[in-house]
């Protein structure tokens, strides 16, 4: 007898959804970085340039936290699979 309806696509498994979920974080950082940093050299005196020379502080602290996490992802899927006892 034939399937009239097909099996679902697999999905991705968890590690490999959490690696894509932080590298697209990396690049939303990266751009507000890149915007945050021109509207500075626009205009270095504005009073508001302030507030975005502490934006760049803070998103750089984020990068910073989420290439961490992207390593100690990536160290910990070359790691070899512990055996794993049911009890």
């Amino acid at each position: 007898m034939r399937k009239i309806v097909p099996d679902p696509p697999y999905p991705l498994e968890p590690p490999q959804m959490l690696h894509d979920t932080l590298v697209q974080t990396t690049e939303y950082v990266i751009c507000a970085l890149s915007v945050a940093r021109q509207s500075v050299q626009l205009k270095p005196t504005s009073p508001s340039s302030i507030v975005m020379r502490a934006v760049i502080h803070e998103m750089e602290a984020v990068h910073t936290l989420v290439e961490s996490a992207l390593m100690q992802l990536q160290m910990h899927a070359q790691l070899p699979a512990e055996p794993r006892t049911l009890h």
